[in-house]
């Protein structure tokens, strides 16, 4: 009788545990996946956010949902993304720009990019190119140069926003080249394209990316881009150290972060599919059609450049005397 008792307690016991037990084991993502994005709708951080949520999307049935959170150089959305809760269903797509040069640049900022969130990912690289509107006076980097020494401040240059890195490749070269451009702040890429193509503003720093369609179609004209090497989108477009301003490298990264104390295996969930993805021939095609450059990384190697970039900036940004309030 003992015996029995005794089975049937451990049996009321263990069915509770069988019905509870894939509610719990249940597998990441079970709902819909917020992907803030924190550019508006149609820059390069914006066109690759929509590529990646896609492709998850397409490949694992998830649903991931891009969420345009733009504003203050990205610095908006990426406050947002460290305040939400740490379930892994709040990402944001994060970059240089936001990452590590907005902590020097913003004096009241809400968030710390290595405390705050959390590597996940890696997705691509991309130099930055100065464009100028087809028609311009200016055709090589050399006339914007003489130029501007010609008449200091006259000069004008539009980025996608005060302290990204795009703004600051501007400046580093007003540095290098010993001029005074004037820099015209836009809130994201599209808006500071439609400038340059209307002749409102005499060049455009950007992102390949979001300058590659108006290249392509013949109505920019791509003067330099400023990482050490070549992109492979503008393969005859120079660098700006070929151009005699030797040891100028500027370029930007694109990559997923989440909250700090997320989960680690969601991480490396997310971590193995965008990997996944950015292994697939369709994938790579569509990143460097976009004008950017793939590249996989673990969430080890992510973190590291984080905070290697991190500090790196902090000596860049102090150098040029920039500051936002």
């Amino acid at each position: 009788m003992i015996r029995k008792f005794t089975c049937s307690l451990a049996l009321a016991l263990a069915l509770p545990l069988a019905f509870t037990a894939p509610a719990q084991a249940q597998s990441y993502p079970a709902k819909p996946v917020r992907m803030i994005v924190p550019f508006p709708p149609g820059g390069g951080t914006d066109i690759l956010a929509r590529l990646v949520a896609q492709k998850l999307t397409e490949a694992n049935h998830w649903t991931v949902v891009p969420d345009n959170r733009g504003g203050a150089g990205g610095t908006i959305g990426i406050a947002e993304a460290a305040r939400a809760a740490p379930t892994g269903y709040d990402i944001v797509m994060g970059q240089k720009d936001n990452m590590v040069v907005a902590p020097w640049l913003y004096k009241n900022l809400s968030y710390n990019p290595v405390k705050d969130l959390t590597a996940v990912a890696h997705v691509a690289y991309t130099p930055v190119v100065i464009v100028t509107q087809a028609s311009s006076k200016f055709k090589t980097l050399d006339d914007v140069v003489k130029a501007a020494r010609a008449a200091p401040d006259t000069v004008t240059y539009g980025s996608p926003g005060n302290g990204t890195t795009i703004h600051l490749a501007g400046e580093i070269f007003n540095g290098a080249a010993q001029i005074k451009m004037r820099h015209v702040p836009y809130k994201g890429s599209n808006a500071a394209m439609m400038d340059v193509l209307a002749g409102n503003v005499d060049l455009m720093v950007s992102s390949v990316p979001s300058a590659l369609a108006q290249i392509k179609a013949g109505k920019l004209r791509p003067l330099a881009v400023t990482s050490a090497k070549r992109s492979t989108s503008l393969p005859e477009t120079p660098t700006v150290a070929e151009l005699g301003y030797k040891g100028f490298d500027v370029s930007t990264w694109y990559g997923l972060f989440v909250p700090a104390k997320t989960p680690k295996d969601v991480i490396a969930t997310l971590n193995a599919e965008v990997n996944k993805l950015l292994a697939t021939p369709e994938m790579k095609a569509a990143i460097v059609a976009q004008g950017a450059e793939p590249q996989s990384m673990t969430p080890e190697q992510f973190e590291s450049l984080l905070k290697t970039d991190y500090e790196k900036w902090k000596g860049i940004v102090q150098a040029s005397g920039a500051t936002i309030e």
